[in-house]
C-alpha cells in the first residue's frame, strides 16, 4: 500500500495533507493468500511472509485525514483491522484458534500502532468502525479469525466501492446456510445477531432486507454455535 504526503505551504506556515492510501499491493496480497470462501493460507503467508510485514508498515504509518470521505475511512479501518488480525495469527501460527492468544482476549491488547496511536482490535471496531460509522454491515466485513465468522473477502476495501461491497459479504453471508438457518417462521442465526443486537435494530426486518427467503413478523428466533476454529486452509 502506497500513500503520498503533500505539503502544502501559505502565509501561516504548513500543513500536511495526507493522500488516500493506494490499496493494489493490499488487494493483490488478499486475492493470493484468501479463497473465496475465507479460507486464509496462513502457511503461505508465514514462509513469504515480507509483503504482510510491508503492508503493516504502511498502514501504521497512515494517519488518517478529516478530509477523507466517510467512505474511505471506513474502507481503511476495515481493512487495517483484518490485515492486524491476520498478522496476529500468523506471528503465533500454527494455532488451533485465535483465542487461545492473551487468556482468550487477544481483542482486549493494545498491540496495533497507526498513526503514531496505540489501539487494541476492539478499540478499532468498537470505538472506531461501530460508534463513528454505526452500520451494521460491517460486523460481515471485520474478521476475527474464526469458522463461524464471515468470511473474510478477499479483495482491499476502498472507499470507491465498500458500500457495494458491504451489501454483497452482507447478503452473501445472511444467505449461506452454514451460517443461518431461515424458514418463514423460524430462524436460527449466527452468534453476532445476538451480541451485536442493538446494531441491527429488529433483526428480522434486517435479515428480510437480504435473504432470498422472506421471514413471518412473529417468526421464532435462535442462535447457533460459535466454532472458534481458526479459518485456515488446509
Amino acid at each position: 500500500m502506497k500513500y503520498i504526503i503533500l505539503i502544502l505551504f501559505c502565509q501561516f506556515g504548513f500543513h500536511l495533507i495526507y493522500a488516500q492510501p493506494d490499496y493494489k499491493n493490499l488487494d493483490a496480497f488478499l486475492k493470493e493468500h484468501i479463497n473465496i470462501n475465507g479460507e486464509v493460507n496462513y502457511t503461505a503467508i508465514k514462509a513469504h511472509r515480507g509483503l504482510l510485514d510491508k503492508l503493516v508498515a504502511d498502514i501504521s504509518s497512515t494517519k488518517v485525514a478529516n478530509n477523507w470521505s466517510k467512505n474511505d475511512q471506513l474502507a481503511f479501518w476495515i481493512n487495517a483491522y483484518n490485515i492486524f488480525t491476520i498478522k496476529l495469527i500468523t506471528d503465533n501460527y500454527p494455532l488451533k484458534s485465535i483465542q487461545n492468544l492473551d487468556g482468550g482476549k487477544p481483542w482486549d491488547v493494545k498491540r496495533i500502532t497507526i498513526g503514531g496511536t496505540k489501539y487494541s482490535l476492539n478499540q478499532i471496531e468498537n470505538d472506531i468502525i461501530r460508534a463513528k460509522f454505526k452500520d451494521p454491515r460491517i460486523h460481515f466485513a471485520v474478521n476475527c479469525g474464526a469458522k463461524s465468522c464471515p468470511p473474510i473477502l478477499n479483495a482491499a476495501y476502498t472507499g470507491n466501492t465498500i458500500d457495494v461491497q458491504l451489501n454483497d459479504v452482507t447478503t452473501k453471508f445472511i444467505n449461506n446456510s452454514k451460517y443461518q438457518t431461515i424458514t418463514a417462521s423460524k430462524i436460527t442465526l449466527s452468534k453476532i445477531f445476538d451480541w451485536y443486537a442493538i446494531d441491527f435494530g429488529n433483526i428480522i426486518n434486517f435479515i428480510n432486507k437480504y435473504s432470498k427467503s422472506k421471514i413471518n413478523k412473529d417468526a421464532t428466533i435462535g442462535f447457533k454455535e460459535y466454532d472458534w476454529a481458526l479459518n485456515d486452509k488446509k
